[in-house]
């Protein structure tokens, strides 16, 4: 009886192990579940720095308002890079110097608050309040007196080229005529911000006002809502039921996964956690490129990788030092050896294809012979005597991966010795902002559709400068080509700057971009774009 017993418990126990490995084999994926919910899964790079559309300046901030917010013109379902309606139902123009947009008859915040022209009118005073210090202040230059108030010369808000019609009318007034102003409206800093809801929380021009983009306050006007923030975890959003196409938007809810290493990021790719990544490991995309995997996405992008120097600190204050390092880092073998998805070699900063009519100067070069002569004149003959110094960048295997490969060529063809720092984005983003730094890396994607999204921010005391450098001749060719009506004048103006800029060299660029990722083939609609613009709306999941 006592061996009836314990083979009873026996045949029990091996039935159990073998339903609980059945249940565990026949659990969703995270992936499946979510498909079946309709919510879409998305790598996003690094936890965000703010959900405060006017503080923000990164990539990660930048998809998650694409998601919430709304500006006067949005990317099209059918084409992210064209302009389309958003909370402006329609616009005119003068000239392409005094444009008119009529909002949406039904433009609501989530809150079911109605948006009108007051809201950005609010908006854009608060973005260029010399005491919110907001970097992106100077994506609205293009606006009459908007420079002059932002550096506090003009007191008067009025006097700005900005105002209110009516509740549903705004009419944008520009120093001069910029038929790309459509295009420029789609990035956040030109997006409303809800008056009723910031100073609730606090002041208008108090930078550490941060209650209001909590979840629990957060008002937006996009296609989705803030549901959660998990720090380090997730940033989730959900329909936004008072948004004026509400019946267009086809997911029920985005999630946002703050994931930094690309290995990491991949892996949970391909265990089920995520629709679509962020980037891949580049020693990876060889591989998913000729194994044709259906999973693999290399589109290309607007965007620029580059290092800048920290010219305030010595020996970087000395140009022929920075020209020296420019010319000791060889691109074509970054770009064939290191990066190997099509990337191509950074011959001056503008990325080729911005507008037909540019011609990027043709300034940067590798030249070993010129940087070691270069840095002999500057008082370093071989690399004698040259101070250690870091490279900053943030965490990233790509990041650092380049780093190395620069500093191993700066040791070899210069004989100067470099470190490499590593550092989370928040603080690296700081570091950037304080000076607090040598060498740092950098990227940046286009804004908008010309030159000048490339080329405006590296003006005196720009937000988003972060060099020190400073040229007066420069600052007078950006301001010149706000204001010239001849197109091709204004792109000449506009090469002169650029070309001023590389010979000056406060910054280095190394290579122009293409964007490889993984994405599932059942996530329809989410389309390639050239400024990384993402039309959430038009997303559906179809398995």
């Amino acid at each position: 009886m006592q061996w009836l017993v314990r083979i009873f418990f026996l045949l029990a126990a091996l039935g159990g192990i073998a339903w609980f490995h059945d249940v565990r084999t026949h659990r969703p994926t995270r992936v499946q579940q979510a498909n079946r919910d309709g919510i879409l899964l998305l790598g996003n790079g690094t936890e965000p720095a703010t959900l405060d559309p006017q503080l923000a300046s990164g990539q990660p901030e930048h998809h998650i308002f694409h998601a919430i917010f709304e500006g006067l013109i949005a990317p099209l379902p059918e084409n992210p890079d064209g302009d389309g309606p958003g909370a402006a139902a329609t616009w005119t123009h003068e000239q392409f110097t005094t444009w008119t947009f009529r909002l949406q008859p039904e433009g609501k915040w989530s809150d079911g608050k109605q948006v009108t022209s007051a809201d950005f009118l609010y908006a854009y005073q608060r973005i260029l309040s010399p005491k919110l210090g907001a970097d992106y202040a100077n994506m609205l230059y293009p606006m009459l007196n908007a420079e002059a108030y932002h550096s506090g010369r003009l007191k008067d808000f009025s006097q700005v080229g900005v105002k209110a019609l009516d509740d549903h009318t705004l009419q944008i007034t520009l120093n001069g005529p910029a038929p790309y102003l459509p295009s420029m409206l789609k990035h956040y800093s030109w997006f409303p911000v809800p008056r009723h809801v910031v100073e609730k929380h606090g002041k208008m021009d108090d930078r550490g006002n941060t209650r209001w983009t909590r979840p629990a306050n957060m008002v937006c006007n996009g296609p989705f809502k803030l549901k959660s923030w998990q720090v380090n975890q997730t940033v989730e959003v959900d329909r936004n039921p008072f948004y004026w196409d509400a019946a267009g938007v086809k997911l029920n809810g985005i999630v946002f996964l703050p994931i930094v290493s690309d290995t990491t990021e991949e892996r949970a790719f391909l265990d089920g956690q995520l629709h679509v990544t962020l980037t891949m490991p580049l020693s990876k995309i060889p591989v998913y490129r000729e194994a044709k995997s259906p999973f693999f996405h290399s589109d290309p992008l607007l965007s620029v990788y580059f290092y800048r120097f920290n010219v305030t600190k010595k020996p970087f204050d000395d140009p022929r030092v920075r020209r020296a390092l420019a010319l000791a880092v060889d691109r074509e073998s970054i770009t064939r050896n290191i990066l190997r998805a099509g990337q191509k070699p950074a011959t001056g900063l503008t990325p080729p294809g911005t507008v037909a009519d540019y011609q990027t100067p043709d300034l940067m070069r590798f030249d070993p012979a010129a940087a070691r002569k270069l840095l002999a004149e500057a008082g370093f003959p071989d690399g004698k005597g040259f101070p250690a110094f870091d490279i900053l960048i943030n965490t990233s295997e790509a990041h650092r991966a380049l780093a190395e490969a620069v500093q191993a060529m700066w040791k070899q063809h210069l004989g100067i010795p470099a470190r490499v720092l590593n550092q989370d984005w928040g603080v690296y983003l700081e570091s950037q902002r304080k000076l607090d730094y040598q060498v740092c890396r950098a990227a940046w994607v286009g804004d908008y559709l010309d030159p000048s999204t490339f080329l405006a921010m590296w003006q005196t005391n720009d937000g988003n400068n972060n060099t020190g450098w400073s040229n007066a001749r420069y600052d007078a060719l950006i301001n010149q080509s706000f204001r010239e009506g001849d197109a091709t004048k204004r792109l000449q103006t506009l090469n002169e700057a650029e070309s001023l800029m590389l010979n000056e060299a406060p910054i280095l660029p190394v290579y122009w971009y293409t964007h490889s990722y993984l994405m599932r083939p059942e996530v329809k609609g989410m389309l390639p774009s050239l400024l990384e613009h993402r039309s959430y709306k038009a997303v559906e999941l179809k398995p």
